[in-house]
């Protein structure tokens, strides 16, 4: 952990980071939500590489670590235990527990007062920042993973849908943004 000294933040500039923040996250849940919803379940077994997650493991981990990190802020304690369960067996369960837990959780870190946003929060030994400081990390992961799910979403029906209108160019960036995808996953696996 860094021994560097931390700045000092006001109670107001907490609050208003979380505002700002928060409310960027909200609108990057719903579309969230949207995406998770276009999971056919026929497809969501897909994998655009055997080292990959499926679209289904993918959709649950952005699901529950949004609800985690939101929760882990407002509690100001996280924990990690291991992947837990799907919370539901069907895309649109999946999306209405989201739908739920999320709003549930951004409440928790809205009505968190500045003194508890201020509370510096331990993260797994490598930093140890105020509590309203991780909302950036929630969203940085929310798009991220949500981005990973887009091009999933887009790898599979890609090839007929662009054949069919005659735009080959298009499908080929396609796939070229899944297979770059494919190498992130590799290398990253790979370390």
């Amino acid at each position: 952990m860094s021994t560097a000294v931390q700045p000092a933040f006001t109670a107001e500039f907490a609050a208003i980071h979380r505002d700002m923040l928060l409310g960027r996250i909200e609108k990057e849940l719903a579309t969230t939500k949207r995406v998770i919803g276009n999971i056919p379940n026929d497809k969501r077994d897909y994998k655009p590489h055997p080292v990959c997650r499926s679209a289904w493991e993918l959709a649950t981990h952005l699901a529950q670590s949004d609800i985690w990190f939101l929760n882990g802020i407002a509690s100001r304690n996280f924990e990690f235990t291991g992947e837990p369960p799907a919370p539901a067996d069907t895309v649109a369960g999946l999306v209405d527990w989201y739908d739920r837990e999320a709003k549930q959780a951004a409440a928790r870190v809205r009505n968190m007062s500045a003194e508890e946003l201020l509370t510096p929060v331990n993260f797994f030994g490598i930093m140890n920042e105020p509590a309203f400081f991780y909302l950036q990390f929630a969203q940085d992961h929310l798009v991220h993973h949500r981005g990973q799910l887009s091009a999933y979403l887009a790898a599979p029906t890609s090839r007929s849908r662009h054949k069919a209108k005659g735009k080959k160019k298009k499908g080929k960036r396609v796939r070229h943004a899944v297979m770059r995808y494919v190498a992130f996953c590799l290398f990253t696996f790979a370390l």
